[in-house]
């Protein structure tokens, strides 16, 4: 199994990454950025990586394989990482990162609207239940997003979901929970799937989490 290790490295000789030793499975130039992944979930997997302690990051060589070919131009895919990553930290995280989150779920919710209404729809269930574990987190998102005259017609863009995804998985990590490495070891398996279920290629092996998705 490979021994994963923070940070990027410029040969596999002085280490590797989660996305470095999914470049090499790939076939592709050693590299934390490459092409046989989509670049949000290659940059929650990186953060993911980055977040782990020493001890437990080995474990998630496990999902080096499921990354490789989750790919393509479908702008939902980046929504879904940012919405799967910000509902899974909003209830753990401090509650500076808990008002930053909240805002990251409603923009989620509104730009899957846009995109696709069924969607949204259909993701509504896990929006619920997230913002339901922060209620006074929610109360400020609203008010705050009421205040922005121009919210409603911001674009959600990659930098958006990098943002979201940072600050969840930062969250999460530094958080005062038993676990923190199982509860980001979870998130980046619950991506891996929501995108494996948006591109049409989930395995019958494993759980849906996203069951709206299918």
């Amino acid at each position: 199994m490979p021994v994963l290790s923070r940070g990027k490295h410029r040969t596999p000789k002085s280490g590797g990454c989660f996305m470095e030793f999914a470049s090499y499975l790939a076939g592709e130039s050693w590299s934390d950025h490459p092409t046989c992944t989509h670049p949000e979930l290659a940059s929650l997997a990186r953060m993911v990586n980055d977040c782990s302690s020493d001890d437990a990051r080995s474990r998630l060589a496990l999902l080096i394989p499921s990354v490789i070919g989750l790919t393509g131009s479908d702008k939902r895919i980046e929504v879904v990482i940012a919405l799967r990553a910000s509902c899974e930290a909003l209830p753990v995280a401090s509650l500076e990162r808990q008002r930053a989150l909240a805002v990251g779920v409603l923009t989620c919710e509104r730009t899957a609207s846009i995109l696709d209404p069924a969607l949204a729809e259909r993701v509504r269930p896990l929006i619920r239940a997230a913002l339901d574990e922060a209620p006074d987190a929610e109360r400020w998102a609203r008010g705050f997003i009421g205040s922005v005259h121009s919210w409603s017609h911001t674009k959600f863009t990659p930098r958006t979901a990098d943002t979201i995804i940072r600050v969840a998985v930062q969250g999460i990590g530094e958080a005062c929970i038993s676990d923190p490495d199982a509860r980001l070891y979870a998130l980046l398996d619950h991506a891996i799937n929501d995108c494996r279920v948006l591109l049409g290629t989930r395995h019958l092996n494993r759980t849906v989490y996203l069951p709206a998705l299918a």
